[in-house]
């Protein structure tokens, strides 16, 4: 039905928790009234009592693995867990195969998303060590940003030149998000450890090997050319009680240096590698729970402003190898948002925080158009959840490709009954409408 409303709901929006109805109508938000107030003719009528209702997700960093590794995830697998996780909309990264590093391969893959996602989409442009002409030709009103792996990547994807970087930060007008770990001293780590133990790594030294210093060396000098240049930077994944000092606290819209934290660095600590061994290697590592605690804390505090997974699905078969031959990453996008409910109950956040930090401030940050907000004329782009009801992690109901879960047993406080992206409700109560596909976010710049 194109004309919906949500009656007598818990509406979490900018900073306050109120009870309303909303009218969804041909996509867009129409009306938010007090509640059990509106009655339209024909609209499909949806009981909230009782619930809570959301602003769908802007997860601002995934891999969905395609093209080139669809054996671990597509666009589609991973979407539609995102849809079922109260993820609305996407920022999906440049190391597929190929890399993303010319405009023909950036639209392939919005073509691509066209076809196939449920959620919206957005793909970040690949600078490389030799394509800035390439990266400067990059159209910001329909494009998230530009990626920049100053770490952890590999071949011509892993820019750690300073000149190449001098550059990149000059002349580029988009937003340049980074994955900041020195490489140098992370090899270095690595080749200590290789020469004691073979690829038979122990997992707890991963935190070790890409260590705090690793981090902060990068993330420093990342923000001394953001700050050298005037350069819109937001560094992804902080995982160091360190590099929480690099960050300011003023208001959003005052900054030009941003920070990200993950689910993962908020959930885990090293003490976890002992029972869930690969299946939590990420990089930048998970680590110590004094870091943990510094990150909750910079997310409180204001330093850190957007809160994403950075999904990064595998096969069981790759993490099940050895510590030197595992891939980095794991699937998140599904079980993102209950964990953050869990956090809430826990007292780490509040619920107007994780709406702040997964939707209003993603959509600032990045000048997201009519999205991040309930707010008559956006986008209705809602996620309609029970905070009474449960929901166990089982492999029968893990939704990515890779069918595995850093979360399976645990059972989540919260339970997501209904997902609506653009106006159409496309997952309730586990079933999905594929019906409607989702569109490509733009952005007002």
């Amino acid at each position: 039905m194109s004309s919906i409303i949500i009656k007598n709901v818990h509406v979490v929006n900018e900073g306050s928790t109120k009870l309303c109805d909303i009218w969804i109508e041909n996509s867009l938000i129409k009306q938010v009234a007090p509640p059990n107030s509106l009655m339209v003719d024909g609209a499909r009528m949806i009981d909230g009592t009782g619930k809570h209702l959301i602003p769908g997700m802007i997860d601002d960093q995934v891999h969905f693995r395609e093209p080139g590794l669809t054996h671990k995830a597509t666009i589609y697998s991973e979407a539609k867990a995102a849809v079922a996780g109260g993820i609305t909309s996407f920022m999906e990264m440049p190391n597929t195969v190929p890399n993303t590093l010319t405009q023909e391969l950036l639209e392939e893959k919005y073509m691509r998303a066209a076809e196939t996602s449920l959620a919206n989409y957005s793909f970040f442009m690949g600078a490389g060590n030799d394509n800035l002409q390439e990266v400067l030709k990059t159209d910001k009103s329909n494009v998230c940003g530009v990626k920049v792996f100053m770490g952890s990547s590999t071949g011509n994807m892993l820019v750690d030149n300073k000149e190449t970087l001098n550059a990149l930060f000059s002349e580029c007008e988009l937003l340049i998000a980074t994955h900041c770990e020195d490489e140098a001293t992370v090899r270095a780590n690595l080749s200590k450890y290789t020469a004691e133990y073979g690829e038979n790594i122990p997992i707890h030294l991963h935190p070790v090997i890409r260590s705090v210093e690793a981090c902060y060396k990068s993330s420093s000098m990342a923000v001394e050319l953001a700050t050298k240049h005037n350069t819109k930077l937001h560094i992804l994944h902080i995982s160091t009680a360190r590099e929480t000092e690099l960050f300011s606290t003023q208001p959003l819209s005052e900054k030009r240096i941003t920070a990200e934290a993950c689910i993962h660095h908020m959930w885990f600590t090293q003490e976890d590698y002992a029972t869930k061994g690969n299946f939590i290697k990420w990089n930048p590592a998970v680590k110590s729970a004094e870091d943990r605690t510094a990150i909750i804390h910079a997310v409180n505090e204001g330093r850190i402003d957007v809160i994403a997974t950075d999904h990064a699905p595998h096969t069981l078969e790759e993490k099940k190898q050895l510590y030197s031959k595992a891939p980095s990453g794991g699937p998140l996008v599904q079980h993102a948002l209950p964990a953050l409910i869990d956090m809430v109950k826990k007292g780490d956040f509040t619920l107007e925080q994780i709406v702040q930090k997964t939707a209003h401030n993603v959509a600032d940050l990045f000048q997201i158009h009519q999205r991040g907000y309930i707010r008559e004329g956006y986008y209705a782009d809602l996620v309609l959840i029970d905070l009474n009801e449960t929901s166990l992690v089982t492999q029968e109901n893990i939704l990515y490709q890779c069918k595995w879960s850093p979360f399976e047993g645990h059972q989540f406080s919260s339970r997501i009954d209904l997902t609506m992206v653009n106006g159409i409700v496309v997952y309730e109560n586990g079933n999905f409408n594929e019906s409607s596909k989702g569109m490509r976010l733009l952005f007002n710049r």
